[in-house]
């Protein structure tokens, strides 16, 4: 085949540090503009990123050129850089070491993009940890 194809949607979630609630309403945009700014500039087009104060999600096509590990190392670091040297919150702003990502079939990028449109409905009926759990069991790994 002379030709490389690659589509691969990654639905990309993370904690801020010790799950604190630091994103409020006044700076999510802030925040996540910037950190779709900063997707597309590794190449990764975003569809989607949306949150609660605590978490948020991110549906974005892979850079076939960056591995995951990369791309959400780099955004995550520039974003605490960013929120952090323009005091978007009072206190010190991280986001904890580890997050998930999946990678999400054509057939249901609509679907994901729903899900995470609707965190604030969504997360009236479920807790971060409660989500979190039905993903590790939904795509059977092992948390401990």
């Amino acid at each position: 085949m002379p030709h490389s194809f690659n589509k691969i949607w990654i639905h990309a979630i993370w904690a801020t540090k010790e799950r604190q609630a630091f994103i409020h309403n006044n700076v999510e945009n802030k925040i996540f503009q910037f950190i779709s700014a900063q997707l597309r500039g590794l190449g990764c087009p975003v569809r989607i990123i949306n949150g609660m104060p605590d978490h948020i999600h991110c549906l974005f096509l892979l850079n076939p050129q960056k591995s995951i590990a990369e791309v959400i190392k780099q955004i995550k670091g520039s974003s605490s850089h960013f929120i952090n040297q323009n005091k978007l919150i009072s206190e010190k702003f991280a986001w904890q070491t580890g997050y998930a990502a999946f990678s999400i079939s054509e057939s249901v990028v609509e679907k994901v993009f729903e899900y995470i449109k609707n965190q604030k409905s969504h997360h009236q009926k479920k807790t971060f940890q409660q989500e979190f759990d039905e993903f590790l069991k939904l795509y059977r790994l092992n948390y401990e």
